[in-house]
């Protein structure tokens, strides 16, 4: 009986999903080591490995718990997870670190005994189940589709969305604010609705992007973006360094000029476990992929994003395998989530994209970063472990 039951178990857990996050966060935690043993500041080590540590504990048994949900127990829950995270979003305006917000320039961390968090980490969570949540409500209301019902469904998910971005903007968290309108993007192209709505909005979407980069790259531009109160003068200096990362002021350009010359520093297969010789700035959080590339060098980095493109070639296997259209949204939101911010994180680091500030899942320093991507796991997992049919009517 135990040995069937034991079995039965072992059959309703994704390993191809548990085992990549699992190195990762072995990885995660040599790499914080590395990075604070080799900050001259000489913070208390100890102290914030143990904190990562914890954190990696508390995701760990989330990851347990949010497996255990059924898809109609988060069904219930979703619209109180979603109101939830907006009144999160909202007290920080109020409430937020006024260190952490000098030194970044964003009001999105809230410090609590001595702890600091980022509430907009939970609330992309939150925000992924509300879009899930809307989608297949109004499919299963609409089965059969029309321009007029698309447009409908596009209304109710802006609905959701732009109460969002709007307290992403009044935070001035830039970086944040596009991985919230990539899990629009995931979610939105696979949610059923006619390519001749979703042709003519990426085609605005990329003269958008195309006008945008003409804004921040003239005077002109900037003048006008500066006058809108949303853009400030820290966001244009980096995508000024992005452009010229080796400026001649070394002041400006330390951070991406050295994560640069530190990953090329490594070469092939690295200088080997601890071996820092390039210093990099705030190096255990945004840039902790500078001591890969310097430790293990060009192998080590692919290493890295293998690992990645497993777990998220599993995460699309389950959103393709499932026949809960609930799970399938929040699948495909969570994918998203993740492929964006290994995306963007590397992509900084190796001088392809502008810094944003945005952590590379897993391995970062961050306990509400660890958190909200270890839930965005447990929720992948439930929908093996659950096994179940599609949803007809909630």
């Amino acid at each position: 009986m135990n040995k069937k039951f034991m079995n039965n178990l072992d059959n309703r857990i994704d390993y191809g999903v548990i085992l990549p996050v699992f190195l990762l966060s072995i990885i995660g935690i040599l790499s914080l080591y590395v990075a604070l043993n080799n900050d001259p500041i000489r913070p208390e080590i100890g102290n914030m490995l143990m904190k990562q540590g914890l954190w990696y504990l508390v995701g760990g048994v989330s990851i347990v718990i949010v497996m255990h949900f059924s898809s109609k127990l988060l069904w219930r829950l979703t619209p109180i997870f979603y109101v939830i995270g907006l009144i999160m979003m909202a007290l920080l305006l109020k409430f937020y670190d006024p260190y952490l917000e000098s030194q970044t320039g964003s009001k999105n961390w809230i410090s609590i005994g001595g702890t600091t968090f980022q509430p907009s980490e939970l609330m992309k969570v939150a925000f992924i189940l509300m879009l899930a949540y809307v989608v297949t409500m109004h499919n299963v209301r609409y089965v059969k589709r029309t321009i007029k019902s698309d447009f409908w469904l596009i209304g109710k998910m802006l609905l959701v969305t732009l109460p969002v971005i709007l307290l992403i903007l009044l935070q001035q968290d830039f970086g944040t604010m596009l991985v919230f309108l990539a899990i629009f993007g995931g979610v939105f192209l696979m949610s059923g609705i006619s390519w001749k709505i979703i042709i003519p909005t990426f085609l605005v979407t990329f003269l958008i992007g195309a006008g945008t980069i003409y804004l921040v790259t003239t005077e002109t531009g900037r003048n006008f973006l500066y006058s809108t109160g949303i853009f400030h003068s820290y966001q244009f200096e980096r995508i000024d360094l992005w452009i010229n990362p080796f400026h001649n002021d070394p002041n400006r350009s330390f951070q991406p000029a050295y994560a640069i010359t530190a990953i090329g520093s490594g070469g092939l297969l690295g200088k080997g476990f601890n071996n820092i010789d390039v210093y990099v700035p705030v190096r255990e959080s945004d840039m902790i992929f500078t001591v890969v590339g310097e430790n293990f060098g060009f192998i080590g980095g692919c290493f890295i994003i293998l690992l990645y493109f497993i777990l998220i070639y599993r995460m699309i296997r389950v959103c393709f395998e499932t026949n809960n259209e609930f799970y399938a949204y929040i699948a495909t939101g969570i994918i998203m989530m993740i492929l964006f911010h290994v995306f963007e994180n590397i992509g900084a680091n190796i001088g392809l994209l502008p810094l944003t500030g945005i952590p590379l899942p897993f391995i970062s320093q961050g306990g509400s970063s660890i958190l909200g991507n270890m839930l965005g796991v447990g929720l992948i997992m439930s929908m093996k472990y659950q096994k179940e049919a599609t949803i007809a009517k909630y």
